[in-house]
């Protein structure tokens, strides 16, 4: 059997790193692709080299994580970073097929004569999931190679973060990269001007309006149904028919070739359909006896096929508190939230802003505004016999440090009586102040010594995406 020659795996990677022949040179599909603006808060990671650590970038199928990789090598080749000393492997590439890292390593240092022991150099594997053992491999490099910083990326996240966690402990920095926010949303579709971002018009909680609200939420109600990935936001043809793109080459593909084997998964029907059922019934409280119950299948079961979704990043699950923020002995019942809105609109169909549906669609595009809540405790649902608060953090004491009230309608600030649930809890738990969101009306309103911030919903998750990539503080979006 003939083995492949060395010059071929030269010329393989003299393509995919074409800057080694000029610095202005980068893949062609990068001068149509603005960088998501989460760039911002991966880029000082994979710039870092005073921490040896190798930096793991994961997260669901088609959210752009290779043309992260890209931009960031742009980028450090802009900040005077020699171009020959950085290197990049599609790692899935027929070619590199029985490569180790290693090996890879050395035919870059070999090729472009950089020597590695003195030479500081950036090493980018993506999709690294399909080299086996890759982690023990990355984790050699990192103890080994204190001159080389590896960063590396891929699709099949659930194998990525359990290996990660497993073996990686003290040598990886995991970075996830969400689908898109609401604020880069807009951006990608050219009309953020549709916020005010003049900080002299920013209210005192750092938080932005908008100058056209109707026409935000004609935004916000797109970004629900197609918004989630690149891709679908830039090209018409695949907003035509968002279903075949997101269902076969994101959900499929995650669901059947993923690796669920890691999981102990063989019925991939079985999974299938559990999915299906919590897209369907996304930001609805669910529990393992129905979902068993229905489905025919053991409850210990469910729990494994539950841990692999989320591993995959295809839903969230949070888990419900009492109104004094105490966690329930059996925790049977909790929530399921995907990870973007759009993946239910693919699944089944788009959602109008008037149907019944839409109300946790915009629950379920608030949640994912936070995918990567790095604030004050965990984030929960409170359900009591008298009512339910959809978004509450609470700290290490069980106390709640805020909450949020998710709602798709103006009927609220009117009839505030009808929140009489809130009032409780709020003074249950020494909270003064809790934000609830509306359709389109922004108004703050003093209530039994309460403080209702009411606030659509669309700038509400555009406020906390911005904030989030800007590193804000999240105190000025939290209730």
């Amino acid at each position: 059997m003939k083995k492949v020659e060395t010059e071929q795996l030269v010329e393989r990677m003299k393509t995919e790193n074409p800057w080694w022949r000029s610095p202005e040179v980068l893949p062609l599909y990068l001068k149509s692709l603005k960088p998501r603006a989460y760039l911002d808060l991966f880029f000082p990671l994979a710039e870092n080299r005073s921490v040896r650590r190798a930096v793991v970038l994961m997260g669901p199928r088609r959210v752009g994580k290779t043309v992260m990789i890209h931009h960031t090598i742009e980028k450090l080749i802009k900040n005077g970073f020699p171009p020959t000393q950085i290197a990049y492997f599609s790692v899935d590439h027929p070619l590199y097929n029985g490569l180790s890292l290693e090996e890879m390593i050395k035919l870059f240092s070999d090729t472009n004569e950089v020597d590695i022991n003195s030479a500081p150099t950036y090493i980018f594997f993506d999709e690294i999931q399909y080299l086996k053992n890759w982690e023990i491999h990355l984790k050699k490099i990192v103890d080994d190679c204190p001159n080389i910083k590896a960063i590396a990326s891929g699709s099949a996240a659930a194998a990525l973060k359990l290996k990660s966690s497993e073996s990686g402990a003290g040598r990886f920095t995991d970075f996830l990269l969400p689908p898109l926010t609401f604020y880069e949303y807009l951006v990608l579709v050219g009309e953020l001007s549709l916020m005010n971002l003049n900080d002299s018009q920013m209210d005192k909680y750092n938080y932005y309006s908008s100058n056209d609200i109707d026409s935000l939420n004609r935004k916000f109600t797109d970004y629900i149904n197609y918004g989630g990935y690149p891709e679908v936001v830039l090209s018409d043809e695949i907003r035509e028919d968002p279903a075949r793109y997101i269902k076969n080459d994101i959900i499929d593909k995650v669901l059947l070739r993923d690796l669920p084997s890691l999981y102990g998964i063989q019925d991939v029907q079985e999974l299938n359909y559990l999915f299906t059922t919590l897209a369907f019934n996304t930001a609805n409280e669910i529990s393992l006896e129905e979902l068993s119950k229905n489905s025919g299948v053991a409850k210990n079961t469910i729990k494994k096929y539950l841990e692999y979704l989320e591993a995959a990043f295809l839903i969230r699950i949070i888990h419900r508190v009492d109104r004094s923020g105490k966690r329930f002995k059996r925790a049977n019942f909790f929530k399921v939230y995907l990870t973007n809105p759009s993946i239910r609109a693919a699944l089944f169909s788009p959602v109008k802003s008037d149907e019944l549906q839409f109300g946790p669609l915009v629950e379920t595009a608030v949640f994912a505004q936070w995918f990567q809540y790095e604030g004050d405790g965990p984030l929960h649902y409170a359900r009591w016999e008298k009512g339910e608060i959809d978004l509450v953090a609470i700290l290490p004491d069980r106390k709640f440090s805020w909450a949020t009230e998710v709602k798709w309608s103006d009927a609220y600030p009117d009839n505030i009586s009808k929140l009489s649930h809130i009032v409780n809890f709020c003074h249950s738990n020494n909270l003064p102040k809790i934000r609830i969101t509306t359709k389109t009306i922004k108004r703050i309103i003093e209530y039994k010594n309460i403080s209702f911030e009411f606030t659509p919903a669309s700038e509400y998750c555009f406020n906390v995406g911005y904030n989030r990539i800007k590193s804000r503080k999240s105190l000025s979006l939290t209730g």
